[in-house]
């Protein structure tokens, strides 16, 4: 048993990450933090990187990366500021005054290990039109995906071709509905003109005359 000279809170600590190599290759990365810090030596400052790959069986994988960017070696210091051109043309900004305007900006970076097992970072580059370590174009997926998107335009002209269903059934409609209108106000204005013939006719006209004979007609006379 071992006094710790106080209570030690590993909530305020970040725990160390188990070590995972990723094979060498070419991913898809971008940069998700970075800090300037001192040298070991405390006579020079170093550009911190962590990076996260994309996509892929490694996707969410991290690797680091340090710039010399300020050290008394000047061989250090252009290594570094070529290290830095080239991260600056792989995500399309040439003038930087803070890192975060590096960050979250796809790149693809060419991923070694060395005799130890760990990665390091041997080149930077555009990702367009370049391959990732499983073969895959990301320009040929991307063109996928746009063909992809493109394909419900080819169903948009179909519901032209129910336009003739729809007039059909008007016109089925329609027709029924004016006949019959025609024919309903046509046989009132037949009968009440006949009806009014009748009525026009003069009141002292004396109908045909009827028999008065005996035994016929429907008068009979007494004997």
């Amino acid at each position: 048993m071992a006094q710790l000279g106080g209570t030690f809170d590993a909530s305020q600590v970040d725990p160390n990450q188990p070590h995972e190599t990723l094979p060498p290759g070419d991913y898809r990365m971008q940069i998700i933090a970075s800090e300037m810090r001192v040298t070991k030596a405390g006579n020079g400052q170093y550009l911190w990187l962590e990076m996260e790959v994309l996509d892929g069986a490694m996707a969410g994988k991290k690797v680091f990366d340090r710039l010399n960017l300020v050290n008394p070696n000047r061989q250090a210091e252009e290594i570094a500021q070529r290290t830095l051109s080239a991260i600056c043309h792989a995500v399309g900004r040439m003038q930087v005054a803070d890192s975060e305007e590096l960050h979250f900006k796809p790149m693809l970076v060419k991923v070694v290990v060395d005799k130890e097992g760990y990665n390091q970072i041997k080149g930077y580059k555009a990702a367009s039109n370049a391959p990732t370590a499983s073969g895959q174009g990301f320009q040929a997926q991307a063109n996928r995906y746009a063909a992809q998107q493109a394909q419900p335009a080819q169903y948009q002209p179909q519901p032209a071709t129910q336009q003739p269903a729809v007039q059909q059934s008007a016109q089925y409609q329609s027709q029924p509905v004016v006949q019959q209108s025609a024919q309903y106000q046509s046989q009132p204005v037949v009968q009440q003109s006949a009806q009014q013939a009748a009525q026009s006719q003069p009141t002292d006209q004396v109908p045909n005359p009827v028999s008065t004979a005996p035994g016929v007609g429907p008068w009979r006379r007494m004997s």
